[in-house]
């Protein structure tokens, strides 16, 4: 493990150590957008899906509910994050359908995690604005796609359309939680869409509050 990977597993452990017991409570409110990313993904009948930093697995289990036929794959760098995540996993009674794991989402190898050369989706919900190596997160989840695959994105957008005042406070309280919205997203999809030769369909919702983007294999 990397020195930077470590600091970012501690930074990660250390601020949700507690915070990990009502983070799902808690998030509903704001981060938007997350339900209809999944109700998006329709893997095709035994096809992989994997969600990058996949916290206590909400989304997951979701999406698991969803479409049963799939199979779901996650991970995250925090451990703390994780113990959450199996313990509701289990629960849900899908520990057959969803495997999880230790990782970090800037060097990552679907291969070594999990067995599987390819996937069918993608999805990252809210976890760009977390991860310093955001941009490296996108490539690799890219290049792991399978043919006819796409990898779907979710996160906080630059309020563009909103008061001034809306971003700076609502900004200021994401930064309190190491929560740093990309302002770059939309030139590095379009510019990694070009270099892997994918389909990009880019969004902003809520007035510039949510943006979203789906990233396609033909």
């Amino acid at each position: 493990m990397s020195a930077a990977t470590g600091d970012q597993k501690g930074l990660m452990d250390a601020t949700y150590a507690l915070h990990r017991h009502f983070y799902d409570f808690t998030r509903k409110f704001y981060l938007l957008g997350r339900d209809a990313l999944i109700r998006g993904l329709n893997p095709p009948k035994g096809g992989t899906v994997l969600e990058v930093g996949c916290g206590t697995a909400r989304n997951l289990i979701v999406a698991a509910k969803r479409f049963p036929e799939a199979r779901f794959f996650g991970f995250d760098i925090s451990e703390a994050m994780l113990e959450t995540a199996r313990a509701s996993v289990e629960k849900n009674g899908l520990s057959g359908k969803v495997t999880l794991a230790q990782a970090d989402a800037g060097n990552f190898d679907v291969n070594r995690l999990f067995g599987v050369e390819k996937l069918d989706r993608i999805f990252m919900s809210y976890t760009l604005s977390m991860i310093p190596p955001w941009v490296e997160a996108i490539e690799l989840g890219a290049k792991a796609l399978a043919p006819g695959g796409s990898l779907h994105i979710v996160d906080f957008g630059q309020y563009e359309r909103l008061p001034k005042f809306a971003k700076k406070l609502h900004f200021k309280s994401l930064n309190d939680f190491h929560v740093h919205p990309r302002a770059e997203l939309p030139a590095v999809l379009k510019r990694i869409a070009g270099e892997q030769g994918l389909r990009l369909d880019f969004r902003s919702t809520l007035r510039g509050y949510v943006w979203s983007a789906t990233l396609t294999r033909d």
